[in-house]
This record gives C-alpha cells, sequence and structure tokens, in this order.
C-alpha cells in the first residue's frame, strides 16, 4: 500500500512538472512573439514611406485637393480626368453602384504617381463614413456628382432618388462644414425647371420640377443655398441639360448598367443598337407639341461639360454664389439625334415608337449666355453627330464597357 502511494505522488510529480515546462514553454512563445512584433514595428518605423504623412492628408501650397464624389461614373470620371491633366490632387469617392472601377484603374494607369490620385470606396448615404473621410484628407474643394439621375427610374423609385441626392448631399454639407471645406461645385440639372412655357432657358426661369429626380436636386439646390446665407462657402451651382459623347483620346466614355439600359441616356441606347446588343431603339413619344412630335433636348459634349467645371472651380469666390446652366443653346428633337446617330455609327438603326415615358417634359433647351459672359465659357463641341463619332469609336472598342466591377 506504501509503495503504491509512492508510485502514485511520483506520477503526478512528473505531472506536474510535464505542465510547468509546457507552460513556460508555451510563455517562451508569447514572448517571441512580442519581441519580434516589437522588433518590426520599430524596424518600420525607421522606414521613410512610414513615417511620412499622406499627401491627401495635408494641404500643400501651390496644389488644390478635390474631393470628387460619383468620380467613378460617367461624367465623374471625365471631370477628375480633366482635373488631373490640370495638376490637382484628387480623391474619388463612390460606391460603384452605378459607377465603374475600371474607369477609376484607367485613371490610376495615367496618372500614377503618389499624390496625384486616390481612390476610396464609400457610400455618401454612411455619415461615419463620409466625416472618417473628411477627417483623414485635407480637402480644398468639393465637385459632388454622385447621384442616380434617370427620370423615368425617379418616378418608379421616389424614396431612393431624395435619399440618393437630397439627404445624400446634406451629409456632404455637414462634412463640409464640420471640417472647413470651403468650395462647393454641385452638379445639378436642367431638370429642376421642369417643363417652362419659354425657351430658352434662363437661370431666372421658374423652377417647377415635374419629376422626383428634378425636385430631388431642386430641394439639394435650396439646402445648399440656405446654408451659403450663414456662412462664407464658395459655392458654384451647375444646372446641365443632355449629356454626350467622350473623352477624345479615347481613354474614357459612356459604360451604363445592363440592367438600366432601359432607363439609360438615349446615345447609350443609339449605339448598344447599333451593336445589336438590343434588336432596336425606342423612342417613347411621338406626339409631344415640337415640329416632328418628338421630344426636343439641349445636348452637351462631356468635356465641354467638365470644361465649364474647372471654370467654375477656378472663378469660385468666398461668400459667392453662382448658379449658371450649362448647355449648347440649342435644340435637337430625338428623332434628329437618331438620324445623327445613324451618320455616326454607319448603321441604319431599327426604331420603334413607343408612348410617352412617365415624368418626361416636350422641349428644353439653355441660354449659355450667362455662363459665357461670367465665367468664359462656351461650347465647342457642339456638331451632334461628330461628338457622337467620337463617342462611337469609344464604344466599339469597348463592347463590355470597362469590364467586370
Amino acid at each position: 500500500m506504501l509503495n503504491y502511494n509512492r508510485s502514485r505522488n511520483q506520477s503526478r510529480a512528473g505531472m506536474d512538472y510535464l505542465e510547468s515546462r509546457r507552460k513556460q514553454h508555451f510563455l517562451g512563445k508569447i514572448l517571441m512573439a512580442a519581441f519580434l512584433t516589437a522588433v518590426c514595428i520599430f524596424i518600420l518605423k525607421q522606414s521613410p514611406r512610414f513615417s511620412e504623412t499622406s499627401a491627401f492628408s495635408q494641404h500643400e501650397l501651390g496644389v488644390s485637393h478635390v474631393l470628387v464624389t460619383g468620380g467613378a461614373g460617367y461624367i465623374g470620371s471625365h471631370a477628375s480626368l480633366r482635373l488631373l491633366k490640370d495638376s490637382y490632387r484628387v480623391t474619388i469617392v463612390d460606391n460603384l453602384s452605378r459607377g465603374n472601377i475600371g474607369a477609376v484603374k484607367v485613371l490610376q494607369k495615367l496618372f500614377p504617381e503618389p499624390g496625384r490620385l486616390q481612390f476610396i470606396f464609400a457610400d455618401l448615404g454612411d455619415t461615419k463614413a463620409v466625416d472618417r473621410i473628411f477627417s483623414q484628407n485635407a480637402f480644398d474643394a468639393v465637385m459632388h456628382f454622385a447621384a442616380v439621375a434617370y427620370v423615368g427610374e425617379s418616378t418608379l423609385e421616389p424614396l431612393r432618388y431624395y435619399h440618393n441626392i437630397t439627404a445624400n448631399t446634406l451629409v456632404i454639407l455637414e462634412a463640409m462644414d464640420k471640417h472647413s471645406v470651403k468650395t462647393l461645385i454641385y452638379s445639378s440639372t436642367c431638370a429642376t425647371y421642369g417643363e417652362p412655357k419659354k425657351m430658352p432657358i434662363t437661370e431666372g426661369t421658374p423652377q417647377v420640377p415635374i419629376n422626383p429626380y428634378g425636385k430631388a436636386k431642386k430641394m439639394a439646390e435650396d439646402i445648399i443655398l440656405d446654408f451659403t446665407k450663414t456662412t462664407d462657402m464658395a459655392v458654384m451651382i451647375l444646372r446641365y441639360f443632355n449629356v454626350i459623347g467622350s473623352d477624345p483620346e479615347g481613354r474614357l466614355g459612356e459604360a451604363p448598367r445592363p440592367e438600366l439600359r432601359e432607363q439609360g441616356r438615349i446615345s447609350g441606347a443609339c449605339f448598344d443598337a447599333a451593336r445589336g446588343i438590343i434588336s432596336g431603339l425606342k423612342v417613347r413619344g411621338t406626339d409631344y407639341p415640337t415640329h416632328d412630335g418628338t421630344c426636343i433636348r439641349d445636348y452637351i459634349d462631356v468635356t465641354d461639360l467638365v470644361d465649364a467645371h474647372v471654370k467654375a472651380l477656378d472663378k469660385a469666390q468666398p461668400k459667392k454664389v453662382g448658379i449658371y446652366n450649362v448647355g449648347t443653346g440649342k435644340g435637337r428633337s430625338v428623332k434628329e439625334f437618331v438620324e445623327a446617330c445613324k451618320k455616326a455609327t454607319g448603321i441604319d438603326i431599327k426604331v420603334d415608337y413607343l408612348e410617352r415615358r412617365p415624368g418626361d417634359y416636350a422641349e428644353v433647351f439653355s441660354d449659355p449666355s450667362k455662363i459665357h459672359r461670367e465665367l468664359n465659357w462656351s461650347a465647342k463641341h457642339a456638331d451632334l453627330e461628330e461628338s457622337l463619332k467620337v463617342a462611337w469609336r469609344w464604344q466599339k472598342l469597348h463592347r463590355n464597357g470597362y469590364g467586370s466591377s
């Protein structure tokens, strides 16, 4: 019995010893990992790249840092390209719901130098994310393009439009106010005018929008204008008309989501029909009170449009608000547009004429004399067929747009 107890005690002592050794070995591993981590951190901190402050997080004399919301979209990407060409520092913020990461990749390849361009994936409806973006970056100005922008879709999903356009603009303004960003170039629309009784449309034409898209944009404008009364912000509001065309050097183009083809711009639909992606072009409404029964619009080339934005940024002044129409001053009917598209593509596009689209208006074209007088801007690419030819070249080389997002 005594021998048995002695054996059991010896066994327990051996187990305790092994357990102690295991604990010491495990503790040693933890200490070694902590030591190696500390060494790595020390080495990294000695690296110049680690200790450098990001160029985007500090103001730099002679360099203007512009936040471009919706910069992965059709217009926003072209605006970003122009800003980068003009030596601005650019931060693109986009949630890619309508934009395309392919456009951002093109810009990154064109401007790979550190401190030129950064892309941030974020939703402007996320207040905390927007505040974090503003706190981590030293912006000098904001070009606010981000928005859902289809008239027909807005009549089907009005709440989405009020949230995406009006509420998100409020989030941007709050962040600008909190972080003392003093210049805003706001991308608005002629849809805020609705269907005026007199043509052409001037900046003094009453704003009576007739669809949720135009209403949401006007609400955002009203918020901006009310806010400027209590601040020293520099604000430019650009109400532009129907955008067409693409980068003349073929680097960027229009690549709408396939699921949005029914809602998209007529130019995209024309090209889709010319390439056989869709069976034909659907023209909605032939009984409008116009010379050929189809809607009349003012088609502005995207290159001219972004030129207007850059001129507005250059001329923006504290405590001043500029409101400008951006158009050619000439209206063209949908039938005329289709004929120009046929000539530009060299393809006899099949056309189906359907009933009117909800929320559309008969005739809209601009009087651009104010922006010419005050910003020395005028449309230089006003030849409709030529703008479509430029866009068609990009479309032929990018049948799938920028590829998968």
